[in-house]
């Protein structure tokens, strides 16, 4: 199926001018080009005490110049080329608090990684490299980057780590593996210890995760982080008996915990000892402030137990508020969905205002009411609705016609969309909802009229120009393939980080005939966007042009990772060899 793929346009956030004071130390035929302004960045900076000459100091006086004028990019590249030259980290240093004030993420890691090799005993180029690559999202170079900082005094700092890779949703095979080979060569430490049975539970080596945990249990009765590893373990591994011993235990080290209280109050709701559990979360809220964001969670422990009465005491005084969080409606209407109180949960469904969560309660307050049987209840809402918010007519129109397919009433979503559409021909989101219909329904004319009246009206609109251009492609038309890649190209040129459209690019390309120029569009798209279509267009093309075992090995990877995955079955009924 064609696919827009919407995104949202990178914005860059303005930059104050910020000036670059010339403290430079040694270097006196300097000083005199500016005095330091009052809020100098790089105030803190080493100052420079190594001689120059002409060729350096003209290159550290450009770099200098440059920080004043607010050019950061050139201001470190100065920087780097002096501190190349002189082998001189104070200007490796200095390189690096200038990129900082840069919006180029690599530049910045660049500066970094030249202080560090030429600064190896430093632990801040570590630190900060390894904070670059938490916020890529690379937590396994990021744990190499923390290796080199540890030592016996800050082993500390690895179990919080480790934790927030865990949250991040970081796989932990690779983490664990590393991990390993460290602690091999330099010993555990208890949090080091504990960061392996914590990667070793989220691997799924649940019993070397036991047997570790019980020997330090044994070893450091004292360690409160202990017990609540061993709680958290025990809850995954369904030992909720464990989990609440475990959980005293650290209890007792350190009763002011919230994290071993947590643990606690989870570990007696999945025992269903729930005045117990309501004692404990109770006494969270007196001991942590009864704040809004705790009572939610708090409620969302209950009802993942499926337990929504004490879900639902805490979630009622929050109703006093002025400002009660829309979360609170929200929870409260499926609560109220779940006990079978219709119209309870759509008036806590229509209290959600307009925002990030509005299309959210209005969808479940309209499939509640059409899984209710009331079909033309949920219509009627929805109208009132659009009246109510004439700004969001639009997507709640959208989101009705939605619906209707889904109850299998074609007919009047067609009404819906044709009559929305003859008032409000400029609708570029709904014009193309009604191209896409109109592709699942076969009709390729109707939707090419519809995407083609949308960037005839909009020459910029790069989801229209893509979603032709791909059909085009994919449906292998004849005479059109050229066609087709200039409408994707046009979008490449608008979006040209948009892996919907890599995408595109690449399997327009192969359908061309072109194999050789189709493989780095695709593996673009796909390290960009790892979805299965994706997939099943690179594994076809590396099949193609003779990689058969990459081929193989990335269709292992997208059966593993993907259910449903149409595209990936539809080309192993193709090529049956590709089977993992």
């Amino acid at each position: 199926m064609p696919r827009g793929f919407p995104t949202t346009p990178f914005r860059r956030r303005p930059l104050a001018v910020l000036g670059l004071a010339l403290a430079l130390g040694g270097c006196q035929s300097l000083s005199a080009v500016s005095a330091p302004p009052p809020q100098d960045p790089l105030a803190d900076a080493p100052p420079v005490t190594r001689g120059l000459d002409a060729e350096g100091l003209s290159t550290l006086l450009v770099a200098e110049i440059a920080g004043q004028r607010g050019d950061y990019r050139r201001a470190t590249r100065g920087y780097l080329a002096t501190a190349e030259r002189y082998q001189a980290p104070e200007l490796a240093e200095r390189a690096t608090l200038a990129a900082r004030f840069d919006e180029d993420p690599a530049l910045l890691e660049e500066a970094a990684r030249r202080w560090r090799s030429l600064d190896p005993a430093s632990d801040a180029p570590a630190r900060l490299l390894s904070s670059l690559a938490v916020q890529r999202g690379d937590w396994t170079s990021a744990l190499e980057q923390r290796l080199a900082l540890l030592d016996g005094n800050e082993d500390a700092e690895l179990l919080s780590f480790v934790e927030g890779a865990l949250d991040a949703g970081t796989p932990a095979e690779p983490l664990l593996q590393r991990l390993r080979q460290d602690s091999a060569a330099t010993g555990a430490s208890v949090d080091r210890a504990l960061s392996l049975a914590l990667l070793e539970a989220s691997a799924g080596q649940t019993v070397s995760a036991r047997h570790r945990l019980d020997r330090l249990s044994a070893e450091y009765p004292q360690e409160s982080a202990v017990h609540r590893i061993d709680a958290a373990l025990a809850l995954e591994m369904d030992a909720p008996e464990r989990a609440a011993a475990a959980a005293r235990r650290g209890l007792e080290i350190s009763p002011d915990d919230a994290r071993l209280q947590l643990l606690l109050a989870r570990a007696q709701i999945r025992l269903g000892r729930l005045d117990a559990a309501e004692a404990s979360t109770d006494a969270l809220l007196e001991g942590r402030g009864d704040r809004p964001s705790l009572r939610l969670a708090l409620a969302r422990l209950y009802l993942e137990e499926a337990h929504p009465q004490p879900a639902r005491r805490l979630l009622l005084p929050m109703l006093e508020d002025d400002d009660t969080p829309v979360l609170a409606f929200l929870l409260l209407g499926s609560i109220a969905e779940q006990q079978g109180e219709v119209d309870n949960a759509l008036l806590y469904y229509r209290q959600v205002p307009e925002g990030d969560s509005f299309l959210l309660a209005r969808l479940s307050a309209a499939r509640m009411l059409i899984e209710d049987d009331r079909l033309v209840d949920a219509r009627t809402f929805l109208r009132n609705e659009r009246l109510a918010h004439p700004g969001e007519a639009s997507p709640l129109t959208g989101l009705e016609v939605g619906l209707l397919d889904e109850a299998g009433a074609h007919a009047q979503a067609d009404a819906l969309l044709d009559s929305y559409l003859a008032s409000h021909p400029d609708d570029a989101r709904l014009r193309y909802q009604r191209a896409m219909r109109a592709y699942a329904d076969g009709d390729l004319a109707a939707m090419e009229r519809d995407l083609r009246t949308i960037f005839e009206r909009d020459p910029d609109n790069a989801n229209a120009l893509n979603a032709l251009g791909y059909t085009l492609a994919d449906e292998n038309i004849e005479g059109r393939l050229e066609e087709a890649r200039r409408l994707i190209d046009r979008a490449l040129e608008l979006e040209p980080n948009n892996p919907a459209i890599l995408d595109s690019r690449g399997w327009v390309a192969y359908r061309l005939g072109n194999i050789e120029a189709a493989l780095p569009w695709l593996e673009r798209a796909w390290a960009a966007m790892p979805d299965q279509e994706i997939a099943a267009h690179l594994i076809e093309v590396l099949w193609m042009a003779g990689e058969r075992e990459r081929a193989r090995a990335l269709t292992a990877t997208a059966v593993e990772r993907f259910s449903p995955r149409p595209r990936i079955d539809e080309l192993l009924e193709r090529l049956p060899a590709l089977a993992p």
